[in-house]
């Protein structure tokens, strides 16, 4: 059974288990071994357990009844060291040690009976309850791992992107251009044209 189907009903003594809805209201079960049914109207306050919280000074402002009921189950497995006719100094200090900041002015001492007679009702006739909230704070924790992993990754992954990005964006260094040296000229053998030997010139014959 879990803390949805659990209610506490104004005017009424103990805890009762939900069974079911009606048009006028809803059937329940009393979580005891009597176990009598009955139906609720909708003049009575019926108020799950689940949807109930805990004024604190925190932040948040509060703390639900479930956390507080896995707290104390975690702490004591059954074993209170208080019970609804302790005395108010004592109520006071067992709900400090499960809640150390609850609020003082706004949580009263009717408040700590109703908490402590509600767990000792649950753990005796519904003590698969617990097991039940510590199968899903299990979940929760294995689940908060997987995401811390997760991001973990995607943020090496965005860390990569970004230095890729950033490498990519960064200017390239002009490539060192090494100038050609003067073609060196080339020295061509001009051939001065022969003038051909011409033989001795005929001397002139003497005159007759």
């Amino acid at each position: 059974m879990k803390l949805k189907e659990i209610a506490a009903i104004s005017g009424k003594p103990g805890l009762y288990k939900i069974l079911k809805s009606t048009p006028k209201g809803v059937i329940v079960e009393t979580l005891d071994e009597q176990k009598k049914r009955s139906s609720i109207g909708i003049s009575h306050r019926v108020s799950i357990l689940k949807e109930i919280s805990i004024y604190t000074t925190s932040e948040e402002g509060i703390v639900t009844l479930e956390q507080a009921l896995h707290d104390i189950h975690q702490k004591y497995a059954g074993e209170l060291p208080v019970h609804k006719k302790s005395e108010e100094k004592e109520l006071r200090e067992f709900l400090a040690e499960i809640i150390s900041d609850y609020d003082r002015e706004r949580v009263f001492i009717s408040d700590m009976k109703k908490l402590v007679s509600w767990y000792a009702v649950v753990y005796q006739f519904s003590p698969e309850t617990f097991e039940t909230l510590l199968k899903e704070d299990e979940e929760e924790e294995n689940k908060e791992e997987e995401v811390k992993e997760e991001t973990t990754e995607e943020e090496e992954e965005e860390k990569v992107e970004a230095k890729e990005e950033k490498k990519a964006a960064k200017p390239k260094k002009a490539a060192k251009t090494t100038t050609s040296k003067k073609p060196t000229a080339v020295k061509e053998k001009v051939q001065k044209p022969s003038i051909p030997k011409t033989s001795k010139p005929i001397s002139k014959q003497k005159a007759k």
